[in-house]
């Protein structure tokens, strides 16, 4: 995490491998996770640096309406905060609109851009997106948004726009990969309506390419086939003389152009010390890295219960994501991650949490994702439950628990929803270890 001077903006980023750095701007409305098998397949030439977005991911979220300028100002900013100096970047789809207008601000901050597909949009097809492409996404009380995102999300690689149901929007790449779907599931559900602001802002940008006269930094556009925007190569119009734009017919083929191209004029620029926040990050921990808040060297470590994540620790604390919840990664033994855990952050003593009450296999359903989004209506209906009793699947006035303020407000079950999709089964995994460990785990 990084927190930006005079701001308090926080942006989340990844990094991995090593050598020159490389910057990485994702779509919308989607995150840096998305990069992470294309960062692997990159690690042995670059340092791959691939921020959130601001509204994206783990990153606050600018304020107002911004425009494209303002989103190229924060990458600028991001840039400025981690202590990167001019470096090549990559970006695809809205992520390269993102660099493009950040490099007409700021030439002399890029060494190349390679992009991935580039939008120029006509005034109806503007007009036909204002309209209807970024509705308004907002949890209601019965969870009734989830079967629009999970279908919306499904059929983004049916139809281009999502919403155009015409044989003659139908697209070449259709697909019903179902781990694909559920994480662009997962990134709206961490962005909510702050998607509008951020993928807005790319849809309404002009066409941003330089003059033919213009002197900048080289750039390279390539787009595959089955990707709607390689038809937006023929309409990029005249372009600088170092500025190229290519048809190719894979995906695979469109990284690997992108990578010779990048690896070309990367030159011999150093390795970045990267800027990070001292009271929030990750750490490797028995193979896992795990994500952590709060105070190094604090008086304890707190634990939170299965399916849930961690929250403001408080003085003199410090909490992390028990692995496979929240943000941190599951582990091979789940015990050694937090001992290891709390030895490498300093903490004195480990916080454990109660065991809940009720039959485990009831509390925790199969949140595996299946064909029809049924498992995110099974989270919610748990998570709105658990508000109004204990166990939560024990509907009974024996089991009534008082309503506490706000628990059944619409943010507040996506929040648990949220948390019991992140562990998915490694809250089970989680309580079976507190189950069979009263002593040696306190």
């Amino acid at each position: 995490m990084l927190t930006i001077p005079g701001t308090g903006r926080k942006v989340h980023y990844r990094r991995g491998g090593s050598g020159p750095p490389l910057l990485m701007v994702h779509q919308s409305p989607r995150s840096s996770a998305e990069y992470e098998p294309l960062m692997r397949a990159w690690a042995e030439h670059f340092t791959c640096i691939a921020p959130d977005t601001p509204g994206f991911g783990q990153s606050d979220p600018l304020p107002g309406e911004p425009d494209i300028n303002a989103f190229a100002d924060a990458l600028l900013e991001t840039m400025d905060a981690l202590g990167l100096g001019a470096c090549p970047a990559y970006g695809f789809h809205s992520g390269g609109i993102i660099l493009v207008t950040a490099l007409k601000r700021a030439p002399e901050r890029f060494a190349c851009l390679a992009i991935g597909g580039y939008a120029i949009w006509t005034a109806e097809e503007m007009r036909i997106f204002g309209e209807s492409y970024l509705p308004p996404f907002r949890p209601s009380p019965y969870g009734e948004h989830l079967a629009w995102l999970w279908n919306r999300m499904l059929e983004q690689s049916w139809f281009f726009p999502w919403f155009d149901t015409r044989d003659a929007a139908r697209l070449s790449v259709a697909h019903s990969d179902l781990p694909r779907v559920q994480q662009a599931v997962m990134e709206m559900l961490d962005a909510g309506n702050a998607y509008r602001a951020g993928y807005g802002a790319v849809l309404r940008a002009p066409r941003d390419i330089p003059p033919p006269d213009a002197r900048t930094p080289p750039v390279l556009i390539s787009a595959y086939d089955g990707d709607p925007l390689q038809a937006h190569i023929d309409r990029l119009g005249e372009m600088p003389a170092n500025w190229q734009a290519l048809k190719v017919a894979t995906p695979a083929e469109h990284q690997a152009t992108s990578l010779a191209f990048l690896r070309e004029h990367a030159g011999g620029i150093a390795p970045p010390a990267l800027a990070e926040d001292p009271d929030e990050g990750w750490i490797e921990a028995a193979g896992a890295l795990l994500h952590w808040r709060g105070a190094r060297g604090a008086a304890r470590m707190v634990l939170h219960a299965p399916g849930a994540e961690l929250a403001e620790p408080g003085p003199d604390k410090i909490a992390i994501d028990v692995p496979g919840h929240g943000l941190s990664e599951d582990a091979e033994d789940v015990l050694a991650a937090i001992h290891a855990a709390r030895e490498a952050l300093g903490a004195r003593a480990i916080a454990w949490p109660a065991l809940p009450q009720g039959d485990p296999d009831l509390l925790y359903p199969d949140l595996a994702p299946d064909r029809f989004g049924g498992h995110l209506l099974k989270a919610w209906s748990a998570a709105r439950a658990e508000a109004i009793f204990a166990p939560w699947y024990a509907a009974s006035p024996a089991a009534a628990i008082p309503l506490a303020a706000g628990a059944l407000a619409p943010h507040a079950i996506a929040a648990r929803t949220r948390a019991r999709l992140r562990a998915g089964s490694a809250a089970r995994a989680w309580h079976d270890i507190l189950a069979s460990n009263p002593g040696g785990t306190r």
